[in-house]
């Protein structure tokens, strides 16, 4: 599927890692030169600023310079930042940037400083959306204790607010739904181990955390499975799903960073709160991802 001027959310969309320094600062040139090479790779844009780039622990200017920064490497049709903020005005000002930086679109998580009702969802969808650019939600009850099911997304649709969903509650029984409720709202895979299942079940993209070490692999995983060649797809998505698994874990940031250092790309550290993974949990990963290079699959 090739970019879509009209909705750039389809396709394979990367939630970026951040590479970091030693000493834990934003090395943008390094950034520049990975939202490049993925794009260059196969895929169909890069999402900064998502839960993989850390963003809840950047200042204000870092995150602007990563939008500005990817919008320069890529092109901005090709940049759908994260606009997550506790509150809604915050998260239209992030709206706004990007809308001056030349997105095309942005993602949006529901409220989460708390457990928010209906009533506030839409709410913040509502203001949000006002920054003029389109709107992808991003559905993450696991982390947020916010769900956005699927007779609120479709209001959230119906409403004018949203204009696709990133899926990452693991219930694909959802996709079902959400067509039914909601059938020109896009779904987009939002968790890299169910995106057979919800490829086969009508996804419209993927916001993908291990294309940033695998992309290539992805992207023929993505091709294959949304064009229902499941002679093709289902191999692949086997060989893979040791490190996409990772995808829905606590540990994603550092096992996709390790990943990529393992296949000679540049991960590096995180910041904290987050931790170096453990040993064992190094050790899974490292094994998963060399099996993978031993098969051709970086």
């Amino acid at each position: 599927m090739t970019l879509s001027e009209n909705r750039p959310w389809r396709g394979v969309l990367v939630a970026t890692a951040l590479p970091l320094r030693a000493d834990l600062t934003v090395d943008l040139d390094r950034y520049a030169e990975h939202c490049a090479w993925l794009v260059a790779n196969g895929c169909d844009g890069v999402v900064p600023n998502g839960s993989l780039g850390e963003y809840q622990v950047l200042t204000p200017e870092e995150r602007t310079r990563v939008v500005e920064t990817a919008v320069a490497a890529v092109g901005g049709a090709r940049v759908m930042p994260g606009v997550a903020a506790y509150g809604s005005a915050e998260a239209r000002q992030w709206a706004e940037q990007a809308a001056e930086a030349g997105c095309g679109a942005v993602m949006l998580l529901p409220p989460n400083a708390y457990r928010a009702d209906e009533r506030s969802v839409l709410a913040h969808y509502a203001e949000v959306a006002k920054a003029g650019l389109p709107v992808v939600a991003y559905n993450n009850p696991v982390d947020t204790k916010v769900d956005l099911v699927p007779e609120l997304l479709a209001r959230l649709h119906g409403e004018g607010c949203i204009q696709g969903v990133k899926e990452f509650s693991g219930d694909v029984r959802r996709a079902y739904r959400i067509a039914e409720l909601a059938p020109d709202l896009d779904l987009l895979a939002g968790a890299d181990d169910v995106l057979l299942e919800l490829a086969v079940a009508g996804a419209k993209g993927w916001v993908a955390g291990y294309p940033n070490a695998l992309p290539r692999a992805s992207v023929e995983l993505y091709r294959a499975a949304t064009t229902g060649d499941l002679a093709a797809a289902l191999p692949l998505y086997r060989r893979l799903h040791p490190l996409l698994r990772w995808d829905s874990r606590v540990e994603f940031v550092q096992a996709i960073k390790l990943s990529m250092d393992i296949v000679g790309r540049y991960g590096g550290p995180v910041r904290p709160p987050r931790v170096p993974l453990l040993p064992a949990q190094e050790a899974v990963v490292r094994a998963a991802t060399e099996k993978a290079v031993a098969a051709g699959l970086a």
